[in-house]
């Protein structure tokens, strides 16, 4: 699903003719609250979405406590967005009323770049718009999924299948395809041995469609506490990497390994593990800065990469794989008003393995 070439001319900036109901950080690491934020009127080429469901990401923890730079305040969190479609456009033609979608970590791109163009609006050149903490093209600051509604361009919107319940669904449009690009672009499949380092809401869905691929999957976690859920999601092997001799036993061991955890890294010691040719990509995105030994990869012409999201046709397709093997996130749903304690329990790592806000509750 590439951006058509009719979608180019940017929407005129409208008045907004409503306020939804939402849950917003006023300030930098403040506690989020209850309050309403405008969205915009319905333009040609919008649908307005009624919002059943919203993922809880890391991300969200991380842009609400000016983590990685400056926010817009008030921010209202939320790239994993599920729900059913309640009006559309005079000129939609992807969707009509009723329809179930889903919006991820963007909104909107130029649209005209090489890589719109190609489906890859995630590496717009001029910047993609973020689906919060972003400005629009329309000059208005974006605001995310944990709020009742949202009205976003259809060709940034996309197709839940009816494979896939739409709580469940609502963490794949982040978490989802983060793991997923990765996982085709490096060609993880049969003969493949791929490790996944971090069981938590990203690297549970790594396991599971890594799997799925028919790649043979390890887990790399701090500890064996996990070991029977990653079993169970698919891992051949599991393995901690707080034991002193994981690191030794496992060199040369994997052709992709794909790092998912948010705290700073020991590249070299995991770089080690890969095969010659083998790549070690990070889709984890730490706050801090983190060190590397050049001979780390010189040494066995290893790759040390980084990947986002995808792009609105990868992400289709994603979704569309995950419904034929049915691969739901595994999810705690949680009321509106709990978001605050569902933040601290992310950072303790006390969710298996994703919270999910029911926006009925907001």
């Amino acid at each position: 699903m590439s951006v058509t070439a009719a979608a180019t001319t940017p929407a005129t900036p409208a008045t907004p003719i409503t306020r939804v109901a939402a849950y917003a950080a006023p300030a930098p690491g403040v506690p989020l609250e209850r309050t309403t934020v405008p969205r915009r009127r319905v333009g040609p080429h919008d649908v307005l979405i009624d919002i059943k469901y919203a993922g809880i990401c890391h991300s969200d923890i991380h842009q609400v406590r000016d983590g990685w730079g400056e926010g817009i305040y008030p921010m209202v969190p939320g790239h994993e967005i599920a729900g059913v479609v309640a009006e559309v456009g005079a000129d939609v033609t992807r969707f009509t009323v009723g329809d179930r979608v889903g919006v991820g970590c963007m909104v909107d791109s130029c649209r005209v770049c090489e890589h719109c163009r190609n489906g890859q609006e995630q590496h717009c050149v001029q910047g993609m718009t973020g689906t919060y903490n972003a400005v629009g093209r329309d000059g208005e600051p974006t605001y995310g999924g944990y709020s009742t509604h949202l009205v976003v361009d259809e060709n940034y919107t996309v197709r839940i299948p009816e494979g896939l319940a739409l709580d469940v669904a609502a963490p794949l449009l982040c978490a989802g395809i983060t793991l997923y690009s990765p996982l085709r672009h490096w060609k993880a499949g049969p003969g493949k041995k791929v490790a996944v380092v971090g069981l938590g809401g990203l690297g549970h869905m790594g396991v599971k469609m890594a799997h799925a691929l028919g790649a043979e999957v390890t887990v790399l976690s701090q500890t064996l506490r996990k070991e029977a859920d990653g079993r169970r999601l698919g891992a051949t092997h599991f393995h901690a990497t707080g034991d002193g001799t994981t690191f030794e036993k496992l060199a040369g061991t994997f052709d992709l390994i794909l790092s998912t955890v948010s705290a700073p890294l020991a590249l070299d010691a995991y770089l080690g593990l890969l095969k010659v040719d083998g790549a070690l990509v990070n889709v984890g995105a730490p706050e801090e800065p983190v060190s590397l030994n050049l001979f780390s990869v010189i040494g066995g012409r290893k790759t040390l990469a980084g990947s986002m999201i995808g792009g609105i046709a990868e992400t289709q397709e994603m979704l569309d794989f995950c419904a034929e093997h049915g691969l739901g996130s595994e999810i705690e749903l949680i009321d509106a008003d709990h978001i605050n304690e569902a933040y601290a329990r992310v950072l303790a790592s006390d969710v298996r393995y994703r919270f999910v806000i029911d926006t009925s509750t907001i």
